[in-house]
């Protein structure tokens, strides 16, 4: 769905009469980071009747008993429990501790009694999580931070994680990816509830865009690498080093199912049940991940590039480049290097420079200037990777890729464990 879209589902419920949607409830946790809670509190909590935004009504609810600590030590105390938020027509959840915890009974039911009465409810980066785990993301769209968006595909298989969107509006239920982005939900917010111009001010008084779209922070062009940490201890484990260390070989899935004993069925249904992904669309994925890093630190031609990464032809190598990350190969180059000098001195090249045959022309949506902004953006999302023409259908949660090992793994060295699979904890946003 559209990050953008306002359209309401035809099983949005009736606002209870004594909900009202100018009330905005805030439900805070022991545990949560400070800038993700403080977000909903400026944004609804401070009147800015002068300059001509529409005020709400805060109500800042505790989630569980008190105290509660923040990031850094500081404690809380909100004026209002549960009870408060029985009057709220929205109600936000910003953060929530710990992706690996549980949230309090007490709260879920809380916010289930808040949508049941027609309440519109938000999640606020790891804050999807608490709505997921209340059941109100099942069978919807909805995005979180792109660190954790393979961690909620894989806990809660019904919901449509997509790791793309800024935030994803499904009318009553709305959520929203990383730090930054919570801003500009609540903005989006204003904006349906009181139109452009009251969002306009309001963004005029944070000092922030109006108006953000995942392309234009190039957050929809970066691939993630992570995996769920679960990989680590599962014989896939080996089967997965392993392919990342001969990416520059042809090979195929049934290779991979050959080398994990399995059947290709069992081995797809193995896979895509550890990671949330096919394995024909995450090995495309890192073909094109290591396609990317060679276009970045080597001077190699687009088609010396396809056959360093497993493509069987160039012309396969530019349609899945072109499909994931919206640029040919050679623009995508052009681009990154026209950002280099800003960002710092270029990267050595692999070999002396060379000549590169150019490729057909084509459009290309956001032109060069898409890929410039992406090159200097600071926090990479996950992207789903593009399945091949029949595949195209499906939900994007089912694309995160592995993160590339800095050193082979030994033969006879044991079971190898992939780097960087543990989940950093929900502070990290």
């Amino acid at each position: 769905m559209s990050q953008d879209s306002a359209a309401v589902p035809d099983a949005a419920r009736k606002l209870a009469a004594r909900r009202r949607r100018e009330i905005v409830a805030v439900l805070l946790f022991s545990g949560g980071p400070i800038f993700e809670s403080s977000i909903p509190l400026s944004v609804f909590g401070i009147d800015r009747q002068d300059a001509g935004v529409p005020r709400y009504r805060l109500l800042v609810c505790a989630g569980e008993d008190a105290p509660l600590r923040t990031t850094g030590g500081l404690e809380l105390s909100a004026p209002y429990g549960l009870e408060a938020i029985a009057r709220a027509g929205t109600v936000v959840v910003p953060a929530w501790r710990s992706i690996t915890q549980a949230p309090p009974p007490a709260a879920l039911d809380a916010l289930r009694r808040a949508h049941e009465e027609g309440a519109r409810i938000v999640g606020l980066c790891t804050g999807a999580f608490v709505l997921a785990a209340a059941g109100l993301l099942d069978g919807r769209p909805a995005t979180t931070h792109w660190m954790y968006a393979p961690t909620l595909a894989k806990r809660y298989p019904s919901v449509h994680v997509d790791p793309r969107e800024l935030f994803v509006d499904d009318g009553d239920v709305l959520t929203s990816a990383g730090t930054a982005a919570g801003i500009d939900l609540c903005l989006h917010i204003v904006r349906t509830d009181h139109g452009a111009d009251a969002a306009n001010a309001l963004a005029r008084r944070l000092v922030v865009p109006p108006r953000r779209t995942a392309s234009d922070m190039g957050h929809q062009r970066y691939l993630d690498r992570s995996l769920p940490e679960e990989i680590g201890a599962d014989p896939l484990a080996e089967v997965v080093a392993w392919a990342l260390e001969h990416l520059h070989e042809q090979f195929d899935v049934e290779t991979l199912a050959a080398r994990a004993y399995m059947s290709r069925r069992t081995f797809d249904r193995r896979f895509r049940s550890l990671t949330g992904s096919a394995p024909l669309q995450w090995l495309i994925t890192q073909r094109v991940l290591q396609a990317q890093r060679l276009l970045e630190t080597s001077d190699y031609s687009v088609d010396e590039v396809a056959g360093r990464c497993g493509f069987r032809s160039p012309v396969a190598l530019r349609g899945h480049f072109r499909r994931q990350l919206g640029a040919s190969p050679a623009a995508y180059r052009a681009a990154y290097r026209a950002r280099r000098p800003q960002g710092g001195a270029p990267e050595p090249a692999l070999r002396p420079e060379r000549s590169e045959r150019p490729e057909r022309p084509g459009p290309v949506a956001g032109g060069p200037e898409r890929f410039a902004a992406m090159a200097g953006h600071g926090a990479p999302a996950a992207l789903a990777a593009a399945a091949e023409a029949g595949d195209a259908g499906k939900p994007t949660s089912d694309a995160f890729a592995a993160r590339l090992p800095e050193a082979p793994v030994p033969r006879g060295a044991g079971r190898p464990v992939l780097p960087s699979q543990r989940e950093p904890p929900a502070r990290a946003c």
